[in-house]
């Protein structure tokens, strides 16, 4: 199967799953909609007094999140150990063609941004001085995560519409036993179901604002 490349309404790509008839970002802007979510609303809101940050990423997918937070410890000095999950990773062919690395700065991101693709599906990596990379290719229902051990989750999956499976009570659960108390959870999804689901499986909510495009995205917090 091959996905489609398009241009989002701030210049950079997305990718369009045909089967699933639905796109990997926001057709308003694909860097800003993973910026507000991801970074602006989870990584820097986490308490900047913590020395090492662990990070879950539920949807690797093209590795724009785990780019952006990279990028993000550049000016900081704390670690980051970034577990991204993905059960099926993009071929080079594709993930090759984003533009993301030209638009986000220095020429040596697209070297950055080819190792976080090319990074080992079994070994943990050390991708820079503040960066750790582990990438998992599985299933988030077959995924055991360590107990009480994330700071932030990015939940990144493919909408509640085409992937319910993933946005469940029990589910969110399993990701609640993993994270520390105090922890947070990002997603671009308010839907009442999703929302009931977090709750269920012990999460305070808050719905705020959204990127361009949306106007409300929810945090979630152990």
């Amino acid at each position: 199967m091959e996905l489609k490349l398009i241009s989002t309404d701030d210049g950079s790509h997305t990718l369009f799953h045909p089967e699933l008839n639905e796109s990997y970002h926001s057709s308003h802007g694909a860097i800003q909609e993973s910026r507000h979510i991801f970074i602006e609303s989870g990584f820097r809101h986490i308490s900047p007094g913590l020395d090492q940050v662990n990070v879950l990423e539920v949807g690797f997918g093209t590795g724009l999140n785990a780019l952006l937070t990279l990028i993000d410890t550049e000016t900081q000095s704390r670690q980051v150990i970034y577990t991204a999950i993905e059960a099926f990773p993009l071929e080079a062919g594709t993930w090759s063609k984003l533009n993301y690395p030209g638009m986000l700065g220095p020429i040596d991101r697209a070297a950055i941004f080819s190792i976080l693709h090319l990074a080992s599906w079994i070994q943990t990596e050390i991708i820079t001085n503040n960066f750790t990379l582990r990438k998992l290719q599985l299933k988030l229902q077959d995924y055991q995560p360590p107990q009480n051990f994330f700071d932030l989750v990015f939940f990144d999956a493919f909408s509640p519409a085409v992937q319910p499976e993933l946005w469940t009570a029990d589910i969110f659960s399993k990701i609640y036993a993993s994270m520390k108390p105090g922890a947070v959870l990002t997603t671009y999804s308010v839907k009442g179901d999703v929302v009931r689901a977090l709750k269920t499986a012990g999460f305070s909510i808050e719905k705020i604002p959204g990127p361009p495009g949306k106007r409300q995205i929810t945090r979630a917090t152990k």
